[in-house]
């Protein structure tokens, strides 16, 4: 990539001015054109509203997978921590 830092140098106010406004055109230029070529692009149309998708409730699921696997049934059902007869070893 050529070096252009030189082209900075030297130079009167009033020709770093007219430097600095001739990119400032041509910003505007290309600003004015990519508006332009967004303007030619065919808006799109309405978008469907989204629908809320159906959830499965719990027991859905667990009727689910019992029917699909019986011999887990009753899977989900959980043993309490509390024990009735602690045994010998117990803290009281």
């Amino acid at each position: 990539m050529p070096d252009h830092s030189y082209i900075l140098f030297n130079q009167s106010p009033l020709q770093l001015r007219l430097i600095g406004a001739r990119g400032g055109r041509t910003f505007g230029r290309n600003q004015r054109a990519r508006r332009a070529r967004i303007a030619l692009v065919p808006t799109p149309g309405p978008a469907a509203p989204l629908r809320a998708a159906r959830t499965q409730s719990t027991a859905e699921a667990i009727a689910l997978l019992d029917a699909q696997f019986p011999w887990l049934q009753w899977a989900e059902k959980r043993i309490s921590g509390k024990r009735e007869n602690p045994g010998p070893h117990a803290a009281r």
